[in-house]
């Protein structure tokens, strides 16, 4: 269809300015969509980059970090890193340290067992229950994230690893229709830091749990809720097991 004919007084709107890409230091980090269906602004979408780094231990714990400096690593101002280092400070992963920046705070081998705990707890039978009840064409729309997790596995690009694996299973989460259930799993996988990633990316280990996504997706097409409860129970296994122990 021919578009409207403007008249001598329109002028056509300016267009909007784009919004400026968020990137880590060695790569590209895919811009955030809806996690879980929270739809985040671009102080959300900065402050959920940051919190991928915290976890998966490209900020240490102790160290002291200035919004310029992580701004410039990300690429993006410091305006909006300062206000999403505010919002984490508020959830205790870093602390303000005034004139300086941000601490990362650092998080004991017994509060990520109880993370774990919990998270196993909601997280099993929540998805196992989703074999007989998710709809398919919901269950497949998550497969291009669970692709994302094993490219990111094999690029060893830890950041796009764990911003993947949370749109994953956020997503995977919000299909038993709880908002409240996804944002508990949300702020307890916040919390958490997956010190050996880099260790376990380097041994090639991190891609056998990365195609644990897929495994689970066939499972849950499948409508195998025993597989399913195998997969979960398997894979939140090594979020204590491989991952979060800074002494393992």
């Amino acid at each position: 269809m021919a578009a409207a004919r403007r008249t001598s007084s329109e002028t056509p709107a300016a267009p909007a300015p784009p919004t400026p890409p968020i990137t880590s230091a060695t790569s590209a980090v895919p811009a955030l969509p809806v996690l879980g269906g929270r739809r985040s602004s671009y102080r959300e979408r900065v402050a959920d980059a940051l919190r991928a780094a915290l976890i998966a231990g490209e900020l240490l714990p102790g160290e002291v970090y200035s919004a310029p400096t992580l701004a410039a690593r990300f690429g993006v101002s410091a305006t909006p890193v300062r206000e999403a280092m505010l919002d984490l400070a508020k959830e205790g992963v870093v602390a303000a340290v005034p004139n300086k920046g941000f601490r990362v705070t650092d998080v004991s081998d017994r509060q990520l067992d109880e993370y774990t705990h919990v998270r196993a707890l909601i997280e099993i039978p929540t998805v196992a229950a989703l074999a007989t009840s998710a709809d398919p064409v919901s269950l497949e729309a998550l497969r291009p994230a669970a692709r994302e997790i094993v490219a990111a596995a094999v690029a060893g690009d830890l950041i796009a690893y764990v911003e993947a694996d949370t749109r994953f299973h956020l997503g995977l989460l919000a299909l038993a229709g709880n908002a409240h259930l996804v944002e508990v799993v949300r702020e307890l996988r916040g919390r958490a830091r997956l010190y050996g990633l880099t260790a376990l990316s380097a041994s090639g280990r991190l891609l056998a749990s990365a195609e644990e996504h897929l495994e689970l997706l066939d499972a849950l097409s499948a409508r195998d809720e025993r597989a399913v409860r195998e997969v979960m129970t398997r894979h939140l296994g090594h979020v204590r097991g491989l991952w979060a122990s800074a002494h393992e």
